[in-house]
Order: C-alpha cells, then sequence, then structure tokens
C-alpha cells in the first residue's frame, strides 16, 4: 500500500532502486438533496487526498453554496451544472475537472455519507500498485455485515449483480450499483464520457464501458453502512429499464469483443450455437403444429431431430460462455497508456 509523505500526497510504489512517483488522487462528490451530510463527508476525507470537487447537480437545496459558506478546506472546488444531469452526468463533469487539473486517480464518492472515507486507502491501493485500473466496494463480503442491509435491497443487488455480469462481461465482481469507485486518469481519457448513462444505471455502463476498452476491475470489500438517509433509488421502477439496457450491452460487447475486434473460436461457437438452437425450435414448432393440425403424433425420429439440434446449441453456447468467463481483463491498462504529460 503506498504511503502519504506529504498532504494531499500519496506516493505510488516501485521497483527497487527506483524513486517513488508522487500520485494526485482526486475525490468527486455528486451533490442532490444532500445538504444535511455534505460537510460531514468532506471533514472525513484524509489527507491523501489533493483535490475535492462537490459538484452540485442542480441541487434543489443548494448544497453547492452551503458548502462555499462552511467550507474552510482549502482542496474543495465547487461545480455547478446548470440542469440536474443525475448522478452519471454530476460525476463525469467531476471526472473531467480532475482531468483538466493533472489528476492520477479519481474516487468517487456519494454525498450522502454512506460511505467510509477511512476505507479510500484500501480503494486506491490496488491502483497505485498497478493491479487494477478501476475499483469499486462490494457490502457483500462479510455476512455479519449483510444482515444490517434491507433485504429487498439484498434481493435486487443479487438481480442487477446477475445481469450486469452477463452485460459487462466481469463475471468476477459482485455488489454492482456499489458508487464507491477509483478509476486511474488515464483510463478515464479512454472511455466515451459523452455516451455513458447518465443517471441510475452510470455505475452498471461504467463497467460495461470498462470491457470495453478490457481495463481490469477489481473488488474492494466494504461495510454496509446506513443512517437517516433516503435513497431516491427504487428497484422496482429502475427493474425493467435495466433489463432493457443489460440486452443492450450485451449484444453491443458480444459484437465488439466476439465479431467485430476479433474473431475467434468462441464466435464461432456462440454463432453455431445460436444457429442450432433457433433451428431446432423452429423445427420442433412446426412438427408440434402438424401434429396438431392432423392428430398424428411426430415420431420419434422427428422429436429427436429437433431436439438434438437444441441439445448441440446448447452445448455450443456453454462452450462460450466458459471461454467468456475466462477472458475477464486480467493485465492492467494504465501503466500502458501515455497521460498528456507524457506525450508533450
Amino acid at each position: 500500500m503506498a504511503e502519504s509523505r506529504a498532504p494531499g500526497r500519496m506516493w505510488s510504489q516501485a521497483p527497487q532502486g527506483v524513486a517513488p512517483v508522487r500520485v494526485q488522487v482526486a475525490v468527486v462528490i455528486p451533490c442532490h438533496r444532500v445538504r444535511r451530510h455534505i460537510m460531514d463527508v468532506i471533514a472525513s476525507i484524509p489527507e491523501l487526498v489533493s483535490r475535492i470537487y462537490v459538484v452540485d447537480d442542480r441541487c434543489p437545496d443548494e448544497s453547492g453554496r452551503h458548502v462555499e459558506a462552511l467550507n474552510t478546506d482549502p482542496r474543495v472546488s465547487v461545480i455547478y451544472n446548470e440542469v440536474n444531469l443525475g448522478v452519471g452526468g454530476a460525476v463525469i463533469a467531476g471526472y473531467q475537472r480532475a482531468l483538466d487539473d493533472g489528476c492520477d486517480v479519481i474516487v468517487k464518492m456519494d454525498g450522502d455519507d454512506q460511505m467510509d472515507a477511512r476505507a479510500l486507502p484500501r480503494l486506491i491501493g490496488p491502483i497505485l500498485r498497478g493491479d487494477a485500473d478501476y475499483t469499486k466496494g462490494n457490502r457483500f463480503y462479510d455476512l455479519a455485515q449483510i444482515n444490517r442491509m434491507p433485504r429487498l435491497r439484498i434481493f435486487g443487488n443479487a438481480m442487477l449483480s446477475f445481469m450486469t455480469k452477463i452485460s459487462s462481461g466481469y463475471w468476477d465482481i459482485f455488489d454492482p450499483t456499489n458508487g464507491y469507485t477509483a478509476i486511474h486518469a488515464r483510463v478515464v481519457a479512454q472511455l466515451p464520457l459523452a455516451k455513458i448513462s447518465r443517471r441510475y444505471f452510470f455505475e452498471t455502463d461504467m463497467l460495461f464501458r470498462l470491457n470495453i476498452v478490457r481495463a481490469v476491475v477489481v473488488d474492494v470489500p466494504m461495510d454496509a453502512r446506513y443512517g437517516d438517509e433516503t435513497s431516491n433509488l427504487r428497484i422496482s421502477k429502475i427493474l425493467f429499464d435495466f433489463m432493457l439496457k443489460h440486452v443492450r450491452n450485451t449484444g453491443k460487447r458480444i459484437f465488439y469483443n466476439y465479431f467485430l475486434r476479433d474473431l475467434s473460436l468462441a464466435s464461432i461457437q456462440l454463432a453455431l450455437g445460436t444457429l442450432f438452437i433457433v433451428l431446432g425450435a423452429v423445427l420442433g414448432l412446426r412438427f408440434w403444429y402438424d401434429s396438431f393440425a392432423t392428430g398424428i403424433t411426430a415420431s420419434a425420429g422427428s422429436v429427436m431431430l429437433a431436439a438434438l439440434q437444441i441439445i448441440i446449441g446448447i452445448q455450443l453456447v456453454l462452450g462460450f460462455l466458459a471461454y467468456d468467463i475466462a477472458a475477464v481483463p486480467r493485465r492492467t491498462l494504465h501503466p500502458l497508456l501515455l497521460s498528456s504529460e507524457d506525450e508533450s
């Protein structure tokens, strides 16, 4: 783990005989109806952080003005969105400012005081060590802590996690809606920020975009922490919308990774498997319709012909899934990328 040697600076680990590199860590805090908690959140952020960006997302409680009136921390800058863009839009505004200011690692924390700032060094540690490009909290590591979470939230999170595994290609992560995240600035610069979902689907869409650029994502254990805040996220309202977006992202990811950017045995397995399943289903329906119309039971050979195609198709698709699970990105991206300072 990197250690702090000066206020507002972190020192990344370096090979033996090479001087450590100073790293600027920024924290982005999207603000919407968090006036009661925002000053406590700012006060809890450790000294290793160089800059704090408070993004007032057209907050009706004027959280930004509230911070400007009470803040004494020189690291804090307030950004105002002219219109409400949602949590994603607010975070992206903070990302862009952090990039402009030359920050190296960007942490996203919510302004409702649900995220423990003491866990921030653990969150950025894998990035500083070169083990990850993007890290996120996972509240499901400690079974004792899970009991503190509302039952509906546990169920909804489990469903969303499974859908996210399929659409993002990161089969080894969980708790996708956890907004406590960190990312290397060089990776942010590779993402199509204008295309990322602006509202509650932001964290999930980020994972999809990260997989497209082959970034390494790592879960970091976090405690479930709930206070007197009221969540604006309602699983019942967003589940169907999330499902549609997951289907869209799944199709895009598979097309980009297995047919547009590369063509492998897995691509052939998926194409043939899908073809066999469709042909078997169509043939089976045809035999069923003929049997229903004529009153003559379909022969065993006809049934087996349809069933065999479906079975072969399923086996081929399972082979593709096994390949896809094993293809989770493992080589970190940001050490391979040049920063704007390096290019100049």
